[in-house]
């Protein structure tokens, strides 16, 4: 069971261009298996593809003071250029749950 109550809960959506997801795909699972190495407490977080496949939304629910994902490299290289592979560029929003199960 978690400590800490949830902090920030954040939904991210984005489109790609088409001949970036390949390399976009490649980038998040490097993202992953970086988490699944260091695994950081705090933080619950997905990513997903919608059917059209060029459209993604990321879900984090971050119960740390600070981002962990901000201390993740595989991060940093992830987000450092993906505006160069969208067509319609990353919106984050914070939201507040009414329900949830599992998270």
């Amino acid at each position: 069971m978690r400590s800490e109550p949830l902090m920030r809960q954040v939904i991210v959506q984005y489109k790609l261009r088409r001949d970036r997801v390949e390399e976009h795909e490649a980038l998040i699972r490097t993202v992953f298996a970086e988490l699944a190495k260091t695994a950081p407490e705090g933080i619950r977080y997905g990513a997903f593809k919608q059917l059209d496949g060029v459209s993604y939304v990321h879900v984090a629910f971050i119960a740390a003071k600070k981002n962990p994902l901000d201390g993740i490299a595989a991060f940093k290289a992830f987000t450092a250029r993906i505006g160069e592979r969208c067509v319609e560029p990353p919106e984050a929003v914070e939201v507040t749950p009414i329900g949830t199960y599992g998270f």
